[in-house]
């Protein structure tokens, strides 16, 4: 499990640890880690150009003393103080000791002045704001970031890409790009969450002794806890004990969402698949071995989990009857329209909601770049106000329960996911594993995590349709239970 704490929590643990150790040890040991992870992409240190965009604060210091360990190594370090008379001082001085030399923003160092040695530069090394930074970038930092952008080396941030929400996620102005994020004693939820995911590049976890809490603000499953949740059948399992699951989708105008929602909980892990819905035709054509109904939900026969809103068009009266069901129901696309949110808050048996970052905004009443830009308070305040362990699928998918707790964000996927009825695959996949026994949080995080996989698989950096990504499920849930 790789878990992401809070600014918070991090700087207790932090202050905690520095109390025990002595003066000065605790900046020197991520100096060092950072040094090595940029040793290591450099390849050759010696001869090698470096600048340091360094701040006033702790980073910045940081970044001073994994510049003096490159100069020792005959690296050319430069530091560009944005605020030299605040500079990190002991760091400072072990840079000139090394045989580094720092310049001011507005110093004279060639006809380009600071932008074009940055430019230059074979490894550029991101101090300026540290984890309690928000708001974009200060406007003297803008242009070293633009700078950094255009340099032909590689831009190594230390702890987050400065100018990017820590805590959150958002991006409020401009940041720094880097191509790796060298972050210190724990990942940092803006880490793991698009937008600013996207600016810190690779990831290096630097183990400097940090005692944290059991539980985290974010977390995210690896392959072992995965394989964990996924059921597996024992020699006992017959097709009701693995689990029913009911498929209430389509319609004469999207049929194919109903064969979609159902490939996927085929797939997923259930002993049986009921249809029920206008598309049985379509269902068994491709699938016969669903078991289809046309008497509606509620004489469907038993299931222990219902799937309900792919491709239903306007049916508020099937949704209706499904979430009467005293089962684990997810909720999707058309029927997340259609859902009266006091049912929905009313239930006493789990939902899960899958919204996209557009359904997502319709429920909230904002604009969708509201969430996209906010995902993490997004899918918090969804969760909250239905009283639901919400799904919002995205670039980086992530899972909320109403009951608080973490929130896992999912590690998998590609962006070939990003097209037509690949959320109905995810959809049946998911409610398969909450007929399989699951907990909604389980069921939509283990399923979002072997559907992500599913599309690297079948894509394997080629356009992918849904029904590819349906099929190569088997393979991605061998390849997490090895």
């Amino acid at each position: 499990m790789r878990s992401a704490y809070s600014v918070e929590t991090v700087r207790t643990a932090e202050r905690e640890l520095m109390a025990r150790l002595p003066e000065g040890a605790l900046m020197q040991r991520a100096a060092a880690g950072l040094a090595a992870a940029c040793a290591d992409l450099l390849g050759r240190v010696y001869g090698s150009r470096v600048v340091l965009l360094v701040g006033s604060g702790d980073n910045g210091g940081d970044a001073l003393f994994a510049g003096a360990r490159l100069a020792r190594r005959g690296a050319g370090v430069t530091a560009v103080l944005l605020a030299p008379e605040r500079a990190h001082a002991a760091g400072l001085a072990a840079l000139r000791r090394a045989g580094g030399r720092a310049v001011g923003v507005g110093e004279a160092v060639g006809a380009g002045g600071v932008e074009e040695l940055v430019e230059r530069a074979d490894l550029v090394v991101d101090g300026i704001v540290g984890i309690g930074g928000k708001g974009g970038l200060r406007p003297d930092a803008v242009p070293l970031a633009a700078a950094a952008e255009r340099s032909r080396g590689a831009v190594v941030a230390v702890d987050l890409p400065s100018g990017v929400d820590v805590d959150t996620g958002e991006v409020r102005g401009a940041a720094v790009r880097a191509d790796l994020t060298v972050t210190f004693g724990t990942h940092k939820p803006g880490l793991l969450i698009d937008p600013a995911r996207e600016y810190a590049g690779s990831v290096r976890l630097v183990d400097i002794g940090l005692e944290l809490p059991v539980e985290p603000e974010l977390e995210a499953l690896q392959h072992v806890d995965v394989a964990r949740l996924l059921p597996v059948p024992r020699a006992e399992s017959d097709k009701y004990r693995r689990g029913v699951v009911g498929i209430a989708a389509g319609s004469a105008r999207y049929p194919g969402a109903a064969v979609l929602a159902v490939a996927g909980a085929l797939r997923g892990g259930a002993g049986a698949v009921r249809y029920v819905g206008p598309a049985a035709d379509a269902v068994i054509a491709r699938f016969p071995e669903t078991l289809v109904s046309d008497q509606g939900p509620k004489h469907a026969g038993r299931v222990q989990a219902w799937v309900v809103g792919p491709g239903a068009g306007d049916d508020a009266a099937t949704v209706g009857e499904v979430l009467a069901a005293e089962v684990p129901v997810l909720i999707d696309a058309d029927g997340l329209r259609l859902a009266d949110a006091g049912v929905v808050r009313g239930r006493r048996a789990p939902t899960l909601m899958t919204p996209h970052a557009g359904e997502a905004a319709a429920l909230l009443g904002v604009e969708r770049g509201e969430v996209e830009g906010a995902r993490l308070a997004a899918v918090r305040e969804l969760a909250g106000r239905y009283g639901a362990t919400v799904l919002l699928k995205g670039s980086t998918t992530l899972v909320a329960d109403s009951g608080g707790g973490a929130v896992r964000v999912n590690p998998t996927g590609t962006s070939w996911l990003a097209t037509a009825g690949s959320g109905d695959v995810l959809s049946g996949l998911a409610g398969s594993l909450l007929a399989a026994g699951l907990s909604a949080v389980d069921a939509g995080s283990a399923g979002a995590y072997v559907h992500g996989l599913a599309g690297r698989l079948a894509a394997e950096g080629a356009p992918v349709g849904a029904h590819d990504v349906a099929a190569a499920i088997p393979e991605a849930w061998r390849n997490v239970l090895g």
